[in-house]
């Protein structure tokens, strides 16, 4: 039987939820402001898949850049738990779509980017 394609989006976790969003992940480390847990409708939140507190500020800070933070993230990405983590919503991702959700206002790029294609290519593995 052939593996079905991994179906990763990402959408801002302040927009309504949709019925068509599967599992509803949020990929952010902080819980976003002004927003109440009830009403974000997040399945899960795996924290071991949010830049670290140290990335995300040199990132945000003057000497931040994109592909050098790529490189960074997709190294704390090997890491054991984030890894496990990754398969995890890569196997979910191969039976039904996963949303990240994130509070960043350009929810395709920084980290949702790295990581919505670490999931894809973990789920392509996992197939």
């Amino acid at each position: 039987m052939a593996a079905t394609a991994p179906a990763v989006r990402v959408r801002r976790v302040y927009a309504t939820p949709s019925p068509d969003d599967g599992v509803r992940v949020l990929v952010d480390r902080l819980w976003p402001r002004g927003l109440a847990k009830a009403d974000a409708h997040v399945d899960e939140w795996p924290k071991a898949l949010t830049p670290s507190t140290e990335l995300r500020r040199w990132y945000h800070g003057p000497e931040g850049e994109e592909g050098e933070f790529r490189r960074r993230y997709e190294a704390e990405l090997a890491a054991p738990a984030a890894a496990e983590a990754l398969a995890r919503l890569g196997d979910l991702a191969t039976r039904g779509t996963v949303t990240l959700l994130t509070a960043a206002k350009d929810p395709s790029a920084g980290h949702t980017a790295v990581l919505r294609r670490e999931i894809e290519a973990a789920g392509e593995q996992g197939g």
